[in-house]
């Protein structure tokens, strides 16, 4: 038998402003993605950006269903793709941008 150890670690700004340059142009990318999501149901939009050890990034975005709730969140999205497009290569970050586009229908009076 053999012990498997697995960290991982999140950082949380308050601001865009507080990231480096390398990270806002990722976050930018998750902010692109979410704009094309597919959430007509519960109109939370949410896009992910992930960045590659070969630099390249791959974006995600959330998918939902007319079966609601089921659909497909825009991390996995994004990580299937990259394992799609790029198998051998490690995510090394991951953006994630999200947002609720409630019209003023949906809002309680």
């Amino acid at each position: 038998m053999r012990k498997i150890e697995i960290k991982t670690s999140a950082i949380v700004f308050n601001d865009v402003l507080e990231l480096s340059s390398e990270d806002k142009k990722l976050m930018d990318k998750a902010i692109e993605a979410r704009e094309k999501a597919y959430a007509p149901y519960s109109k939370f939009n949410v896009g992910a950006a992930l960045l590659l050890e070969n630099n390249q990034i791959v974006l995600g975005n959330n998918q939902e269903n007319a079966a609601y709730p089921s659909g497909m969140c825009a991390e996995r999205v994004a990580i299937w793709r990259a394992g799609s497009e790029y198998p051998e290569m490690k995510v090394l970050k991951l953006a994630i941008s999200a947002s609720s586009a409630i019209s003023k229908v949906d809002k309680p009076v």
